[in-house]
């Protein structure tokens, strides 16, 4: 998790955003907020570091409403233009995106938009092109890490022990860097092993409303009345692996193939992409050259976020948003304050990635 020390978090930034310093101080330029979803109304948080990107629908509103006072909020048609040269934008301008395409951002999210009167883009893997619910697999597989027998496991040709919830979050990402690798076939068959090995392994027939909302993916139905709400619909691979761990014919499957399978369920043509994952680590050249021939116009980090003049339309910087954020935390990362921070201490944090935690 990006660090951030108490008195930052409860003293400086608060006192700063509360006298209108982090307006002051933003350069002009266009900020891009990040989000992962809405906690659903009911569900039960099965571990920090795995719902930790979820915010609440009361936070959410809360800081919409500071970005309409004290920003400008644009809509992704109005990104695009203004990236391709064909318009200008005010001089602190934010665009809202938001990925992985849970269900909850139908359920939850879009309300609270439409009430605010605010547009966003959502990236969704191909998992939505289809009309059965699934969920992504590498939270399949933080589940089933979380909820295995403590004690020495070997999977994939790691030994280690699963004890304390640190000891099992590094077995995971482990096991995710390494699964990364292999096409969505073998991951799916591994994790119907993790199913044999651990009987109690969750897989995607969640049991409860809030359930489902936190973990299933929107369906074909559903992203359609997510794009008929006026909502803009971007890719997020077919199957979020980590991209820089792939060989290139599955990278080029996975990002190419995203695009395509969208495309022929929304009838029209998907412009944005965004990297799984999406920090330094995670997303290589490769990446970016395979995104740029698939025949988008611009792709996006998860890291790096804050107000720029203009950004490399392959590697757009984006603030990720996080449960632990206050909301004068949330606006010293929205303007870049805290990025700056960071570099000016030496202590810039090379990304961050979709677990909290890490």
């Amino acid at each position: 998790m990006r660090f951030v020390s108490p008195t930052l978090k409860h003293v400086v930034y608060p006192a700063m955003a509360g006298t209108g310093w982090f307006r002051l101080l933003a350069p002009q330029g266009v900020s891009v907020v990040t989000y992962h979803g809405v906690q659903p109304d009911g569900y039960e948080s099965q571990d920090p570091a795995l719902d930790g990107n979820l915010v609440s629908p009361a936070m959410l509103r809360c800081q919409l409403r500071l970005l309409k006072t004290n920003y400008d909020v644009i809509s992704p048609d109005d990104f695009r233009s203004w990236l391709n040269g064909a318009c200008k934008l005010p001089s602190r301008a934010v665009l809202l995106t938001c990925d992985d395409g849970l269900l909850n951002v139908l359920t939850n999210m879009l309300p609270i938009l439409r009430d605010e009167n605010v547009k966003c883009i959502f990236f969704v893997t191909g998992a939505s092109a289809a009309e059965t619910p699934a969920m992504l697999w590498y939270e399949q597989l933080f589940l089933a890490v979380l909820r295995a027998p403590a004690g020495k496991s070997r999977i994939l040709d790691i030994e280690d022990s699963l004890a304390g919830p640190a000891e099992r979050r590094a077995v995971w990402w482990r096991m995710v860097q390494r699964l990364s690798q292999e096409d969505a076939a073998s991951r799916d068959a591994f994790l119907a092993t993790v199913r044999q090995t651990w009987p109690h392994s969750p897989h995607a027939d969640a049991d409860t409303t809030p359930v489902q909302q936190r973990f299933h993916l929107l369906t074909r139905s559903q992203l359609i009345q997510l794009q008929d709400a006026g909502m803009t619909i971007g890719a997020h691979t077919m199957t979020h692996p980590i991209l820089s761990r792939q060989p290139l014919a599955l990278a080029r499957h996975e990002i190419a193939g995203s695009r395509a399978a969208l495309e022929r369920v929304l009838d029209r043509p998907l412009w944005a992409f965004a990297y799984p994952f999406g920090d330094s680590s995670a997303v290589d050249v490769q990446a970016m050259t395979i995104a740029r021939e698939a025949g988008f116009e611009a792709a996006f980090l998860n890291y790096g976020g804050g107000f720029a003049p203009h950004f490399d339309h392959f590697a757009i910087p984006r603030v990720h948003v996080t449960a632990s954020m206050g909301l004068a935390e949330f606006e010293a990362h929205v303007a870049g304050f805290h990025s700056l921070l960071q570099r000016r201490s030496g202590r810039a944090v090379p990304g961050s990635t979709i677990i909290a935690t890490r």
